[in-house]
C-alpha cells in the first residue's frame, strides 16, 4: 500500500510540476505576446515659467516635455490626439518607419491635413524591427518648440540588448526655449523675410540649468552609483540648433543611434543635429562628486547671429559630499566640463564619421536611381507691393529661402500630398522633382549671384516600388554653408560616406564604406560638404525629405518621395483611416 502511495503521489507531484511548467511556458508566451498601446494626447495651453517669465505653452497634457511613451519591438500605438490649442496641429513619429502606414507619419498637408482646433485624430501604427531610442513632434508650424517626448523601443520580451544590460536608463531630451510664443516668432520672420529671433535658452528635458537666471532649483539630476554603468538616452530636441554634449571628466560609449544599433566607440564630445538621437553608456569610474552635463552650440554657418548660452544637467553620484538636498551647508559646484568652439566642425565631423554597423549590412550595389541634391540657402528678391516702412529684412533688402536642387518646396493648403497622390487628384502636386541640379557650379565656391534665386514649387519624384536608390546630398555656399541635419520620413537609409568640398564621383566614390556603414533617419550633412546615403524603396506613400533645421523647412529646405505600390496588398500602403481630418 505504502508503494501504491508512492507511486501515486509522485505522479501527482509530477502533474503538478507539469501544470506549473505549462503555466510558466503560458506566461512567457503571453510575456511575448506584441502589446498594443493606448494613449490619449490632448494638445492644449498650459502657462510654463522658465526664466523667470511665464508662458502660455502649447504642451501635451499639460506637460513640457510631453509624455514618454515605451513599447517593445512589435508592439503597436494607438494614440488619440485631441486639439484644445487654438493652432492646426499633426503629431510626427519621428523614425518610425511606418510600414504602410503612411497616414500616421504626421507631417502637416504631405500625409495629412492638420487636426483644427476643436478637432481629434487617432495615430495607429507598429513598430517593425526597430529598437532604441526615437522621439515624436508636433510637425506644424513652429509648434515643435514645445510639443515633443521621447518614444523608447525596448527589445521584444525575452531579448536583450547588444550590449550589458545598464543599471539604470536616463533619457535627455535637448531643446530650445524661447521667452516668447514660438509662433508669433516665425510669423514675424516669414512677414518680413529675415531670419528670425534666436532661442534664449537651451534646455534639458525643459530645464535651462543652473548657468540661466531663476533655473537653478529646478536643475535636472542625472544619478549615478560608483562602479554602475547607465544608458543615456539623448535626443536633440531642438528647433534649429546642432548641439555639442559631454559629460565632465567621464568618457561616453555610443552604443546606439536614431534607433539603430552600432558598433561600439567612446567619444568625450557627441554632437547631435535637431531630429537625431544617441544612445551612450556612461560608467561611475571618478571620485564620487558631482559633474555637469553640458550642452550648446555647434554653429556652422557664417556672420549670423545665434543663441551662444549653454544648458547644464547634473551627474550626481549618490555618495557624493553634500547633494542639493544638504543639511550641514551649500551644495557642492559641479565640475564644469571643457565643451568644443561653437565652429568646430573638426569634431563634428570625427565624431559623425565614427559610426559603423555592429556587423556586415547588405548595402544595396546596384542602383536603379542616382540622384544628385544641392542643399542651401537662398535669397529673393522683396515682393514689389512691399512699401518702405515694410521692407524685406533679409540680406540688402531681400527675403530668406532655401532649396533642394534650385526648388524651393511650397506645401500645398486645401489637401495633403498623400491624398492627392493616392486618389489621383490632379493640381496638388507635380511630379518632376529634378534628379540632378539644372545647372552644374562651383558648390563649394564663389557662387553667381544669378543662382541665388531657386524656384518655388509642390514637386515630388516618383519611386517604383522596390527601387534601390543612392541620393548625394551636397551643401552648397549660397549665402553661407552649414551643417544640415537631413530627415527622410518613413525610412532608415545608410550613410556611405561624407566628406568635405564638391562631391567627385570619380574619386569620392573610392571612400565609400559597402561593408558595414551606420544606418541612420537622419544625417548632418557636413557644411561645404557632402554626404551619400542609401535605401530601398520598399514602403510605398509620400514621403518628405527635409533639413531639419525647422527655419530651413518654412523656407523650403525639402522635397517629396512618391513610392508606387508594389504587387498586393503587404506591398500596398492601406486604406487611409475613417477619421483622417478634414482640410
Amino acid at each position: 500500500m505504502d508503494a501504491l502511495n508512492s507511486i501515486f503521489g509522485n505522479k501527482i507531484r509530477c502533474s503538478l510540476l507539469i501544470g506549473v511548467c505549462l503555466l510558466f511556458a503560458s506566461s512567457a508566451m503571453s510575456l511575448a505576446e506584441p502589446k498594443t498601446h493606448h494613449h490619449d494626447f490632448v494638445i492644449q495651453a498650459t502657462p510654463v515659467k522658465r526664466l523667470c517669465t511665464t508662458q502660455n505653452s502649447i504642451t501635451v497634457n499639460g506637460q513640457f516635455p510631453g509624455p514618454t511613451l515605451e513599447v517593445n519591438n512589435g508592439d503597436t500605438l494607438v494614440v488619440k490626439v485631441t486639439n484644445k490649442a487654438r493652432y492646426n496641429v499633426t503629431i510626427h513619429w519621428h523614425g518610425i518607419r511606418q510600414m504602410r502606414t503612411g497616414w500616421a507619419d504626421g507631417p502637416e498637408f504631405v500625409t495629412q491635413c492638420p487636426i483644427r482646433p476643436g478637432g481629434s485624430y487617432t495615430y495607429r501604427f507598429t513598430i517593425q524591427g526597430q529598437e532604441g531610442t526615437l522621439w515624436w513632434h508636433a510637425h506644424s508650424s513652429w509648434l515643435r518648440a514645445t510639443v515633443y517626448g521621447s518614444l523608447i523601443i525596448h527589445p521584444k520580451q525575452g531579448d536583450s540588448y547588444p550590449f550589458t544590460k545598464p543599471k539604470r536608463e536616463t533619457t535627455l531630451l535637448l531643446g530650445e526655449w524661447w521667452n516668447a510664443n514660438p509662433i508669433n516668432v516665425l510669423r514675424q520672420s516669414t512677414r518680413t523675410g529675415g531670419a528670425p529671433n534666436v532661442s534664449d535658452a537651451y534646455t534639458i528635458n525643459g530645464q535651462p540649468g543652473d548657468l540661466y537666471n531663476c533655473s537653478s532649483q529646478d536643475t535636472i539630476i542625472v544619478p549615478i552609483d560608483s562602479g554602475e554603468t547607465n544608458l543615456l538616452r539623448i535626443i536633440n530636441a531642438a528647433l534649429n540648433q546642432p548641439l555639442f554634449f559631454t559629460v565632465a571628466n567621464h568618457k561616453l560609449t555610443v552604443v546606439s543611434a536614431d534607433a539603430s544599433y552600432a558598433k561600439p566607440f567612446t567619444t568625450k564630445v557627441l554632437m547631435l543635429g535637431p531630429g537625431q538621437t544617441t544612445d551612450v553608456l556612461i560608467t561611475g569610474d571618478q571620485p564620487p562628486a558631482r559633474y555637469y552635463l553640458a550642452a550648446r552650440a555647434y554653429f556652422s554657418a557664417q556672420n549670423a547671429a545665434f543663441d551662444n548660452t549653454t544648458t547644464t544637467a547634473i551627474l550626481e553620484y549618490k555618495s557624493a559630499p553634500c547633494s542639493p538636498n544638504c543639511t550641514n551647508g551649500p551644495a557642492v559646484k559641479p565640475i564644469m566640463p571643457p565643451l568644443p568652439a561653437f565652429n568646430d566642425t573638426a569634431t563634428a565631423s570625427a565624431f559623425t564619421t565614427s559610426f559603423r554597423s555592429p556587423r556586415k549590412v547588405e548595402v544595396p550595389t546596384e542602383i536603379d536611381e542616382n540622384l544628385f541634391f544641392t542643399i542651401g540657402l537662398g535669397l529673393n528678391n522683396c515682393p514689389k507691393h512691399f512699401n518702405q516702412t515694410r521692407r524685406c529684412q533679409g540680406p540688402n533688402g531681400t527675403r530668406f529661402t532655401a532649396s533642394m536642387n534650385n526648388v524651393s518646396f511650397v506645401l500645398p493648403n486645401n489637401i495633403s500630398i498623400l491624398q492627392a497622390y493616392q486618389q489621383n487628384i490632379p493640381g496638388v502636386f507635380t511630379a518632376d522633382f529634378p534628379a540632378n541640379p539644372p545647372l552644374k557650379f562651383d558648390y563649394t565656391g564663389n557662387v553667381s549671384r544669378s543662382l541665388w534665386q531657386p524656384l518655388s514649387g509642390t514637386r515630388g519624384y516618383k519611386l517604383k516600388y522596390g527601387s534601390r536608390v543612392q541620393v548625394v546630398l551636397q551643401d552648397t555656399s549660397i549665402v553661407t554653408p552649414e551643417n544640415h541635419p537631413i530627415h527622410l520620413h518613413g525610412y532608415d537609409f545608410y550613410i556611405l560616406a561624407e566628406g568635405f568640398g564638391n562631391f567627385n564621383a570619380q574619386t569620392d566614390t573610392k571612400k565609400f564604406n559597402l561593408v558595414d556603414p551606420p544606418m541612420r533617419n537622419t544625417v548632418a550633412v557636413p557644411a561645404n560638404g557632402w554626404a551619400v546615403i542609401r535605401f530601398v524603396a520598399d514602403n510605398p506613400g509620400a514621403w518628405i525629405m527635409h533639413c531639419h533645421l525647422d527655419v530651413h523647412i518654412n523656407w523650403g529646405l525639402a522635397m517629396v518621395f512618391l513610392v508606387d505600390n508594389g504587387v498586393g496588398t503587404l506591398q500596398s500602403i492601406e486604406a487611409p483611416p475613417a477619421d483622417l481630418p478634414l482640410c
